[in-house]
């Protein structure tokens, strides 16, 4: 009897625990965001526990017959995937998992298996968890896009394009294909942003990247880099998916304006370059540098405008670079020498003073011309300090020859736009004529008409401060640019020099003797003096001199001379 009340109160105690764990386990399920199928294939047993209703909220299963249900419930394409994921029973399998879409095309469910296997092997349980992870599956989308893709244009990003790219090379590479890369910049896109403000210019390169988005296909890659520069890659180009039809699509296109969301309309012009694989490179970043490289030029040629690779342009480009590092060093170790060239009454021929001219030996003892360099330096920021030297030391030289020679001259300097806008220009050269004690009137600043362009206030302010305190001033290359004697006389001058653009031809043209004398007739009447440079032949001097030119520089008096042969000029 004991024995038996033992039994009982074991299994009472039992079921209990049973009961105790059910709940526990059903607290669980209850709690739990997922959903959960249980197979029992020993029994032909289905079960559904914890939050199935979301998932699946129309099936109802009651056998394993019933599980063909859960098939309709997701998209077409993961129905396999599903069916395998409910009959897999493979031996020594513990877990299995994929991933399926629901029907509405919005819910993402991760799929996770259990199995329980018997000594022989088979499967006897398993337990499948379904997972929402929409919301992960969507950030997961969104962190891929941003990697992928750009923001403002939604064309892929620089990284994904240089990527897709390479696939390309590769490709071409295996099959001997050829590649065609479009580097394109919108043109003067800084004075839009500068002039309009950033959200104009945002919306304009949001704008032309969609448009440029409608090339996007096979074999076509189309990416915006950064800023207002976008990149095209065409495999294997024909038909319509050639440079020269997109770059004709891009031409029509840009000729209409853009229409803002304000109404304001905004027309735009850009700069192509175009290099091929493999003729230009045949890497994929020296393919894209070759395209860069020729749009450069491109812009350099007037903008608006399409320029194809050849093997000169990047000589050039690679030549441009060594100078430039060269004269970073150079400016550092101040690696520069002065020249001067004389300037003569026409009358006389007396000495009226001398132009202070740089030039630069490079290490390997070759002359750079100033022609090459000063672009460089005035792109780069290196014209500041290189100017400055050249003020500097050219008025140190100049007064030591005043006191070692008491010779009444005028030294005349070339200024760069550059440091023409800068600041501390006007107290820079105060300074230096301080420091050396020199009477500013025997100095001589040389401006180009490009200066005025680029901000004729605040240049104007510049010049007649200089102006007052005595300094001379000269228009360099009258002639070259938008020269317009009506707009002379209202700037603080002394003096007019005439390019040798038209002394080369002023015996020869009689238009261009006709512009010359009407010139000087002009600026005498003005009161400011002439200047001819280049002058070179004999008939040239007579004929300047007989039209009232004032002044002449050029080889026939007197070439460009080092200190030491200046020197030599002024003491005899």
């Amino acid at each position: 009897m004991d024995e038996l009340r033992y039994q009982v109160d074991l299994l009472s105690a039992m079921n209990q625990r049973l009961t105790n764990d059910e709940k526990m386990y059903r607290l669980i399920c209850n709690t739990s965001s997922n959903a959960f199928l249980y197979v029992n294939f020993v029994d032909n047993e289905v079960r559904t526990l914890a939050n199935w209703d979301f998932f699946f909220p129309e099936v109802e299963l009651r056998d394993m017959k019933d599980l063909a249900k859960l098939y309709s419930q997701v998209e077409d394409r993961y129905v396999l995937p599903l069916r395998d994921l409910i009959f897999l029973e493979k031996k020594e399998m513990n877990t299995d998992s994929g991933i399926v879409r629901l029907k509405d095309g919005k819910t993402w469910v991760e799929c996770e298996t259990a199995i329980l296997y018997d000594s022989m092997g088979n499967a006897t349980d398993k337990v499948i968890r379904f997972k929402d992870i929409s919301k992960f599956k969507k950030q997961n989308e969104e962190l891929t896009y941003m990697a992928y893709y750009d923001m403002l244009t939604g064309l892929y990003n620089r990284n994904y394009f240089v990527r897709l790219l390479a696939d390309y090379v590769r490709r071409a590479g295996e099959h001997n294909d050829v590649i065609a890369v479009m580097f394109m910049d919108i043109d003067d896109f800084r004075k839009i942003n500068d002039g309009l403000g950033i959200i104009v210019g945002d919306e304009i390169v949001q704008q032309f990247g969609q448009f440029l988005s409608g090339f996007q296909g096979e074999n076509v890659l189309v990416s915006h880099f950064n800023a207002d520069i976008y990149c095209i890659a065409i495999y294997k180009p024909g038909g319509n998916r050639t440079v020269e039809h997109i770059y004709k699509c891009i031409h029509e296109r840009i000729r209409k304006p853009f229409v803002l969301s304000t109404g304001q309309e905004i027309t735009i012009s850009v700069s192509v370059g175009v290099a091929e694989y493999p003729e230009a490179a045949k890497t994929t970043l020296e393919l894209i540098n070759c395209a860069e490289i020729v749009m450069f030029k491109a812009k350099g040629k007037g903008k608006d405008a399409i320029k194809y690779f050849d093997a000169p342009i990047l000589n050039e480009f690679l030549q441009s670079v060594n100078i430039e590092t060269k004269l970073k060093e150079a400016v550092f170790n101040q690696n520069f020498t002065m020249n001067f060239q004389p300037q003569y009454y026409a009358d006389t021929q007396k000495l009226r003073g001398m132009e202070a001219l740089i030039r630069w030996r490079d290490n390997d003892g070759r002359m750079i011309s100033p022609g090459v360099f000063i672009p460089i330096a005035e792109k780069n920021g290196a014209i500041v300090p290189i100017g400055t030297w050249v003020i500097e030391e050219s008025i140190r030289t100049f007064v030591q020859w005043k006191k070692q020679y008491d010779c009444d001259v005028i030294l005349s300097l070339n200024i760069s736009p550059i440091q023409y806008m800068r600041d501390e220009f006007v107290d820079g050269i105060i300074g230096i004529i301080q420091k050396y004690d020199i009477d500013p009137k025997e100095l001589e600043l040389e401006i180009t008409e490009s200066v005025l362009i680029e901000n004729f206030k605040d240049v104007m302010e510049k010049l007649y401060i200089l102006r007052d305190y005595g300094i001379r001033i000269s228009l360099d290359d009258f002639g070259t640019g938008y020269s317009s004697l009506s707009y002379i006389k209202g700037l603080p001058i002394d003096t007019l020099k005439i390019d040798k653009s038209f002394i080369d031809t002023i015996i020869s043209d009689e238009n261009t003797r006709i512009i010359t004398e009407s010139i000087i007739y002009m600026v005498k009447k003005l009161g400011f003096e002439t200047i001819a440079e280049g002058v070179e032949t004999e008939a040239q001097l007579h004929y300047l001199k007989d039209i009232g030119c004032d002044c002449i520089q050029g080889f026939l008096l007197g070439r460009p001379l080092p200190k030491e042969e200046m020197e030599k000029l002024l003491c005899g």
